[in-house]
């Protein structure tokens, strides 16, 4: 991690198109909003299998998958 700098400096030298990224800690970056809390969801096994059989198809995680579809769906209802 480099020394301090001023937002100015910063602003400058990342506008100049200098790697700024040594000025930051991505160990401590959060993402408000992006909290996760467990979800315990019920679901009958042939669904189940046709999950993986899809997230198989696209080489992702069953859990990826859901989070893809949910995320998309919520997109579509919220807009």
């Amino acid at each position: 991690m480099k020394t301090k700098t001023t937002a100015k400096n910063l602003e400058a030298k990342f506008d100049a198109g200098e790697d700024v990224s040594d000025y930051f800690d991505a160990r401590r970056a959060t993402r408000p909003g992006h909290v996760k809390n467990r979800v315990n969801v019920d679901i009958p096994v042939w669904m189940i299998r046709q999950l993986d059989l899809v997230a198989g198809r696209y080489g992702i995680a069953r859990q990826a998958l859901i989070k893809h579809w949910l995320a998309d769906r919520l997109k579509t209802e919220t807009h």
